[in-house]
């Protein structure tokens, strides 16, 4: 999949390491492979990066508990120190970590610093409320992320698999954060209070968006500001090609 998006135009691979967590693994017994599945999907970014010739690896650390799942959220110093674990066994294979889908900011403060325990570039994606793209699925404001961001900075901050419909509004509260800024969403139906606990497969993939549409929210992003732009859950290599196309017609440089 890596290599599909690679030749749709992409610049950056996301390593299949989102949900690789002890809270995953733990109860299907599979938590031994912890080390050894973060291995086979870095080599699997590696290997379609030296086939495209070209494109940066980010390293992905997916939400402890749950995505969408901000009540789950476990303290501070425990989030900390799972995500340093990660973090470090990342770094070495990676331009960037990733840190994704945070729907609190009480993560956010952990996957920050856990992440900050190495020398890679970190950036910080948060996940918000589809119909109200100020503020994270806790409740909380997007804009408070100033208070997380002065305790631990990030070198970049993003909005993530949400709506695109939410993303314009999560973007003007990124903006003013001083920091380079981005949006990638999902093409999923709404995440509500009553689909939480739901798997992502029985999430409703969207069938009104297509590259075209998808396409067209992006370009608003980019009018915007933003300068990080990509695809999140649904969101495949057709509609990366699409953007890609459009951008590069528009006069935009695609790093």
């Amino acid at each position: 999949i890596h290599e599909d998006y690679f030749a749709a135009g992409a610049s950056l691979a996301t390593t299949n390491t989102y949900n690789i967590l002890h809270d995953r693994l733990q109860p299907q017994g599979l938590d031994a492979l912890y080390h050894a599945l973060h291995l086979r999907a870095l080599a699997e970014a590696h290997e379609a990066r030296a086939a495209a010739g070209r494109g940066m690896i980010a390293g992905s650390m997916g939400p402890l508990g749950e995505s969408y799942r901000p009540d789950l959220t476990p303290p501070v110093d425990v989030s900390t120190a799972l995500y340093a674990e990660k973090a470090r066994l990342l770094a070495p294979h990676v331009d960037l970590i990733l840190i994704e889908t945070i729907s609190s900011l009480d993560l956010a403060r952990g996957a920050l610093r856990g992440a900050r325990t190495t020398d890679r570039p970190v950036w910080l994606s948060v996940s918000v409320q589809d119909r109200d793209g100020t503020k994270l699925r806790s409740g909380e404001p997007v804009a408070a992320l100033a208070e997380v961001l002065a305790e631990t900075p990030a070198d970049a901050v993003l909005a993530n698999c949400s709506m695109p419909e939410a993303m314009s509004a999560a973007l003007d509260a990124l903006k003013p954060l001083g920091l380079p800024f981005g949006a990638y969403a999902n093409g999923f139906s709404e995440i509500t209070p009553h689909t939480h606990g739901t798997s992502a497969p029985e999430y409703c993939a969207r069938h009104d968006l297509s590259p075209g549409r998808y396409t067209d929210f992006a370009l608003g992003w980019v009018a915007q500001g933003a300068t990080l732009i990509g695809g999140c859950c649904e969101v495949g290599p057709a509609h990366i090609r699409h953007l890609h196309a459009h951008l590069i017609a528009t006069g935009h440089t695609v790093a």
